[in-house]
């Protein structure tokens, strides 16, 4: 017979005792008071709180490294994920709990209990009502757990309401990314940008407790504490609010001497013939991985969400010789905090600078259309704020070897029905990435122009820049001269136009 674990045991007790008062009560003649209906029981699993359970995928990973497991339960904070289910299915939701969880777990957390709820909407007060709020502390006495987050963002209001009820720190999830992206930005730029998105998140939820929210005296003598008490009547929060715009005025400055540098080092880039590839997409997608196997860069690669927060830039050959410069960016996710996108938008303007874009696609996720739909989102949002188009693009479907074969297939037919370029591959195995450079290589040829040109022997500089920069169809000598067929870059056929025949 198996034991059970008390603190499991506690914790199912306390369970129990949470939803013990909607409990049908017995009548006098046996039956139930009040019987459900179908209908009401329904609504009643529809409506409670849901619990997800991780305990195979937790086991597994005990198995292949107990030691990491051990000192992951001694050292980091344990948290519980809490959502609210307001549109799409239950697999959608899970789905975005599971997301959720690999957040926390980026930010050094240890995941211990799932929840969420069915609602039309989040509770304005306390996001999932104070009934389910109960039980949740309830839940979070029996688990011991340190953290609560919440799969959205909460009002200052929210926030207060929630931790006064439960007694333990609550996050949401816009504080969770920051807290992410403050741990991984790795460029003086990149932390300045991140801590600047963190004051401003702050800015509007600074709050104190007890005698630090009292304001200072004022008025007449003997009136709150006398002489020698009074004063400006600022308070706590007002002072730390005071703080807050100083620094966040300091950072802004910082982060204008650091556009200047970088815009110069654009127009140095823009400035080159050599063609320009942004790589953007949902994080984890496999962004660092595709230009790893299409450049042998070495750029770090790391199964973790937002594990690039800095744009890397690599140069690399096509098959057919010719050079491009691929930009890795930042990944996005759903609901990227807004603060973080006007925060980033520097360095995503490597995307509106490119000639072409790679969208890069999780094709092993359960719902890769919903992680499109994300960042067309955010680059719209990028796009509409700054005025500028967005370049041509290619839709590339990576980590294909782990994809379910009816997901790929109904990516195929979506992408078939809206005629857009899309190229699948894997950036592990290597497969589909000829087909993708094949493809680069058709769009980059409608940006060149098709001559031929009679260069004279005494200009091998001329000779040596066509290939260099453009692609030798076939090369004759002749009295004249050397007679190249060749296909270049439109600004380089407008500079030689003289050796035009």
């Amino acid at each position: 017979m198996t034991q059970l674990d008390p603190q499991q045991e506690l914790h199912d007790d306390l369970l129990a005792r949470a939803f013990r008062h909607n409990a049908p009560q017995p009548g006098v003649d046996g039956q139930t008071v009040g019987d459900p209906t179908t209908g009401a029981l329904d609504l009643e699993d529809r409506n409670a709180l849901r619990r997800i359970s991780r305990e195979t995928e937790l086991r597994a990973e005990e198995q292949e490294d107990g030691y990491e497991v051990e000192y992951r339960k001694l050292r980091l904070e344990e948290v519980i994920l809490v959502g609210a289910w307001t549109e799409g299915s239950t697999a959608e939701m899970e789905a975005n709990m599971f997301e959720l969880a690999a957040l926390a777990e980026t930010a050094g957390a240890q995941v211990i209990d799932m929840f969420y709820q069915k609602r039309d909407k989040p509770d304005p007060g306390t996001y999932i009502g104070s009934g389910k709020v109960k039980e949740l502390g309830a839940i979070v006495q029996a688990t011991g757990a340190d953290t609560v987050v919440f799969d959205g963002e909460l009002s200052p209001g929210q926030m207060v309401a929630l931790e006064e009820a439960l007694g333990v720190k609550v996050i949401d999830r816009t504080m969770l990314i920051l807290d992410i992206f403050a741990q991984h930005a790795k460029s003086k730029e990149g932390k300045a940008q991140v801590s600047l998105a963190q004051m401003e998140y702050l800015y509007t939820r600074t709050r104190g407790w007890g005698g630090q929210l009292s304001r200072q005296a004022g008025g007449r003598a003997g009136s709150n504490g006398g002489v020698g008490l009074r004063g400006p009547g600022e308070t706590r929060i007002e002072a730390d609010r005071r703080r807050l715009r100083t620094e966040m005025a300091k950072l802004r400055h910082q982060l204008r001497d650091m556009k200047t540098a970088r815009e110069v080092k654009r127009a140095q880039r823009n400035r080159s013939t050599t063609p320009k590839i942004a790589i953007a997409g949902y994080t984890n997608a496999g962004k660092s991985s595709l230009i790893n196997a299409m450049t042998d860069a070495g750029v770090l690669v790391e199964d973790a969400l937002f594990a690039t927060l800095d744009p890397s830039t690599r140069k690399a050959q096509l098959a057919d010789g010719r050079s491009v410069v691929l930009t890795d960016t930042v990944g996005f996710v759903r609901h990227l905090p807004t603060q973080l996108v006007e925060a980033f938008k520097s360095t995503l303007e490597e995307v509106s600078n490119a000639d072409l874009l790679l969208h890069v696609v999780d094709g092993s996720d359960a719902f890769p259309l919903k992680q499109i739909e994300a960042v067309n989102e955010v680059l719209e949002e990028i796009t509409r704020e700054s005025g500028e188009t967005l370049p041509p693009e290619i839709v590339v479907v990576n980590k294909i070897d782990q994809a379910d074969p009816v997901v790929l297939a109904e990516l195929r037919h979506a992408f078939d029905h809206a005629g857009r370029d899309v190229v699948f591959v894997s950036a592990l195995t290597g497969e589909g990435i000829a087909e993708l450079e094949s493809k680069i290589e058709m769009f980059l040829n409608t940006l060149d122009e098709h001559v031929t040109m009679l260069v004279p022997f005494t200009r091998g500089d001329v000779v040596s820049l066509l290939h260099e920069q453009g692609t030798v169809r076939s090369e004759e000598y002749q009295e004249q001269g050397t007679l190249i067929d060749v296909r270049l870059p439109r600004v380089i056929a407008e500079q030689h136009r003289e050796f035009v025949v």
